[in-house]
């Protein structure tokens, strides 16, 4: 009988883990859109928050990842912990709340919100801002 508990147990535990992550769905569009965003820029050091004025011009490639535009000359790439399952298709919106910073945060979660039904269709949690800089600006 212990040996059935254990097996159960065993099975019960089993179920609970998760698969592991997917590869972010791009389409053809939003590669090139992608591609151009980065277009003679270098990579710099990653930041853990973006000044709130930056996400004003913001992108959305993926379920996973996001573009915020700083003029012509930089741009920060932010990658969604979990993908926010949803976004990239179209038609939903990203929504954060700010806490204590006006600043959009490694680590803060944001939700996709069908704007139509005000329904919430998928959350995830920002990872840190990549810059790319074109050089010399």
């Amino acid at each position: 009988m212990r040996a059935i508990s254990v097996i159960v147990a065993g099975m019960a535990l089993a179920s609970c883990s998760t698969a592991p992550p997917m590869a972010p769905t791009r389409t053809a569009a939003k590669q090139v859109e992608f591609q151009q965003l980065l277009a003679g820029k270098v990579a710099q050091r990653p930041i853990s928050c973006l000044p709130h004025y930056y996400a004003n011009d913001m992108r959305i490639i993926d379920d996973n990842t996001v573009v915020f535009r700083q003029g012509g000359s930089r741009v920060y790439v932010a990658h969604l912990n979990g993908g926010c399952s949803g976004l990239g298709g179209g038609g939903n919106t990203l929504v954060t709340r700010q806490f204590g910073t006006a600043d959009l945060c490694s680590g803060q979660i944001a939700t996709v919100v069908d704007p139509v039904s005000h329904v919430t269709v998928g959350s995830c949690a920002f990872e840190n801002f990549q810059p790319f800089v074109r050089p010399g600006a």
